[in-house]
């Protein structure tokens, strides 16, 4: 079909162009009737999210993605491009997007009335077709909307005469789909221009009214304490969107670890092998999830997934730095690279108001019950108890983030009952994985209260509680 080149080839073939609302409600009841995955790379929104976006677009609504940030919305609002058409025929040489049966502006009916069937078409790819727009307070009508190009009026045409506009961002995606992220963000004034578009189908630009009837879906994005809570969308624009639709967070940590696998980025490691046990996987999700529901940490903002995802980065990024400077060839995360996360998560949360200092007593919180929550499900406290009561007389580890991973052997093998919980969790015999294992047991023990930890510079030493 993409052969034909002029409005008679599209006539002449039997073409029919669909309303973008026709055109994507026939698309995925196409992908439902197939079973076909309608949001590839959505992750955890298969039974909420998923089915009221279906229903959205299959009722042809507006829509607008209520969530904190790090909630795929994004993400979301550009995958509605795959329900549009592979390729659609526009209008050659015309400065938006016109369906070339019905054009909307004077420059493409102007092209229909003087070549007729002979006027040019060309083919847009479904990716060409999304626009998208980060609402400031500062954006004017003329970025979104248009503007009275000077250029033209120098020209001889008129103020009043629609060919004298240059044209923003959303008549530019004519024919596609535009999103709008933080929507109440925009100025009041904004938004009336923003509804006169999807309501009345008409722009007002220097008191000069434009009737222009685009086919365009227009979604958005806002926060739910900036939409629902302050008032900071007028009415009848929060009227207009069909379908209001709440995201949410992972709601298990396997759905939070599948995110972070998925969105990590992958690095060349050269010769360089990267293991990453589960537990140390599962204490980098779980620390999210803690803070989602800490109250020193602002819920209204979120904990974005990207928290989880920049941590799991950091982990890695000290763990190789590691094995460069020992000369392994293995890339192991360990308990004692968690401190170097740090920058990463303090970047993606935000601290509610308190005195100064107090972030890093809420981080160590943080971790402490991250790794209580994994370690209780990773091991079996009454079978390592008997690890801890060898500490009694004097007896200490010393780890640290720069310790090799051989120097683990000697420690695994004088302290009964070690080798066993090591094997249990490492199942391998990667010296890595098992320094790794031994962190991890010793810190659950300390978490727990049956070690005390001294901690000195980027080296821990683990010995018994005092008696008495």
């Amino acid at each position: 079909m993409t052969s034909a080149r002029t409005v008679g080839d599209l006539k002449s073939s039997g073409y029919r162009v669909l309303p973008i609302r026709e055109e994507m409600r026939r698309n995925l009841m196409a992908k439902l009737r197939l079973e076909e995955e309608v949001f590839p790379g959505i992750i955890g929104y298969q039974d909420t999210v998923v089915p009221q976006l279906e229903n959205a677009i299959l009722s042809g609504q507006d829509i607008i993605l209520l969530g904190e940030r790090g909630q795929a919305k994004s993400r979301i609002i550009r995958g509605l491009t795959s329900l549009l058409d592979e390729y659609t025929p526009i209008l050659a040489d015309v400065e938006i997007p016109e369906n070339p049966y019905v054009p909307v502006t004077a420059q493409g009916r102007k092209l229909i009335e003087e070549m007729g069937d002979d006027a040019p078409v060309r083919w847009l790819h479904r990716d060409e077709r999304y626009g998208e727009k980060l609402a400031t307070p500062d954006i004017t009508i003329a970025d979104l909307i248009g503007e009275v190009d000077p250029i033209k009026i120098a020209e001889g045409r008129y103020l009043s005469d629609e060919e004298a506009l240059h044209f923003g961002l959303i008549p530019h995606t004519n024919r596609g789909i535009f999103a709008i992220n933080e929507l109440p963000d925009l100025a009041e004034r904004i938004q009336v221009g923003l509804l006169n578009i999807m309501e009345e189908r008409d722009i007002q630009i220097r008191g000069h009214k434009v009737r222009l009837d685009l086919d365009i879906l227009i979604v958005a994005t806002a926060n739910p304490e900036d939409y629902t809570n302050r008032g900071r969308i007028i009415t009848p624009l929060k009227d207009r969107y069909g379908a209001q639709i709440r995201t949410h967070y992972p709601e298990t940590i396997l759905e939070e670890m599948a995110i972070m696998e998925q969105e990590q980025r992958r690095l060349d490691l050269g010769e360089y092998r990267e293991i990453v046990p589960s537990f140390m996987a599962q204490i980098i999700a779980e620390i999210t999830l803690q803070a989602r529901k800490s109250p020193d940490i602002n819920q209204r903002s979120g904990v974005s997934v990207r928290a989880s995802v920049a941590n799991l980065e950091a982990l890695r990024a000290n763990a190789l730095r590691r094995a460069i400077k020992t000369g392994e060839q293995d890339v192991v995360p360990r308990i004692s690279d968690l401190p170097f996360i740090v920058p990463s998560l303090q970047g993606k949360i935000e601290f509610e108001a308190m005195e100064e200092g107090r972030e890093d007593k809420i981080l160590d919180k943080l971790f402490h019950d991250a790794i209580k929550a994994v370690y209780s499900r990773f091991t079996d406290l009454e079978e390592v108890e008997v690890i801890s009561l060898q500490f009694t007389d004097g007896m200490h580890v010393t780890t640290g983030e720069s310790v090799p991973s051989v120097d683990y052997e000697d420690i695994i093998k004088r302290i009964d009952g070690l080798e066993n919980a090591v094997q249990k969790l490492a199942n391998t015999d990667n010296p890595g994985v098992r320094a790794s294992a031994a962190e991890f047991i010793f810190e659950g023990l300390h978490i727990n209260q049956l070690l005390n930890k001294d901690r000195v510079g980027g080296r821990t030493t683990y010995r018994g509680q005092s008696k008495g």
